[in-house]
């Protein structure tokens, strides 16, 4: 059966994007069909992780919102990035669906909007055409028309957050709207939580604030910086903590 993952946060810069592609990889890796949709069209990001230059994107999801192409049309086969170092491919596969980084196409976004419903139509053409395993929704930061159309249709909702005293505000706000609207799965995800933090209180103490399980706490890494969102990390260091801490997650949202 198939999954719709939405990965959200309250406000930009909790690395949404990075949990958000390095999740779809490691399940894809697992044997799934995954496909990635990048729904922040006021600031899409996510095509850069998994190597898409602006110079390729033939078709985006603004085509398909304003009736230029069927949602698959704008689908990138990235399996490539699964690829291992001893040049071996697994049997999963990643679509990617980018959001335009045209300059012109961003501000037509602005300026007009586009119908939000074909967004819920798209989702499940995209399930369909593709034969999707999982479809992951990279949102927008905060809650708008599209990010709420997203949470309600989403088996699963990671809500990432980081350890911040305005994300924590953000976050309880999120949470209350995500169960107001029954969201089958809830989990949180602490992103960019400084190492010298002791993670068992701040997962005691973030669940006995919510109500809602930590999926997983991820530290703030030097090797993540430095990688400058060139790449998926998981791939680029596996026995990394942090790429076991998102394995775990991956396999708790195979699991719900």
């Amino acid at each position: 059966m198939d999954k719709i993952v939405s990965v959200h946060s309250f406000r930009g810069g909790t690395g949404k994007s990075n949990v958000t592609a390095n999740l779809a990889t490691v399940i894809a890796g697992a044997g799934k069909r995954v496909g990635v949709i990048d729904t922040d069209i006021q600031s899409p990001g996510i095509h850069v992780l998994f190597g898409i230059d602006e110079e390729n994107m033939d078709k985006s999801l603004n085509d398909y919102l304003w009736g230029k192409c069927a949602i698959e049309q704008a689908a990138y086969d990235v399996s490539r990035v699964l690829k291992t170092a001893a040049g071996e491919m697994p049997s999963g596969t990643i679509y990617l669906i980018p959001a335009s980084l045209r300059a012109g196409e961003i501000a037509r976004v602005l300026r007009e909007g586009y119908d939000v419903n074909l967004l819920n139509d798209g989702f499940r053409e995209l399930v369909r055409k593709l034969q999707l395993d999982y479809l992951f929704i990279d949102t927008h930061p905060g809650l708008n028309e599209e990010t709420l159309l997203s949470i309600t249709i989403s088996d699963v909702l990671l809500i990432i957050m980081r350890p911040d005293r305005q994300d924590y505000q953000g976050t309880a706000v999120t949470v209350e709207v995500a169960r107001k609207l029954e969201v089958p799965e809830l989990r949180l995800v602490v992103n960019k939580a400084l190492a010298s933090f002791d993670f068992k209180a701040l997962k005691e103490r973030i669940e006995g604030t919510y109500g809602v399980p930590v999926a997983g706490i991820l530290a703030e890494s030097e090797e993540m910086i430095a990688l400058g969102s060139s790449g998926i990390f998981c791939l680029k260091h596996p026995s990394h903590p942090l790429s076991q801490t998102l394995r775990s997650i991956a396999e708790q949202v195979m699991a719900a």
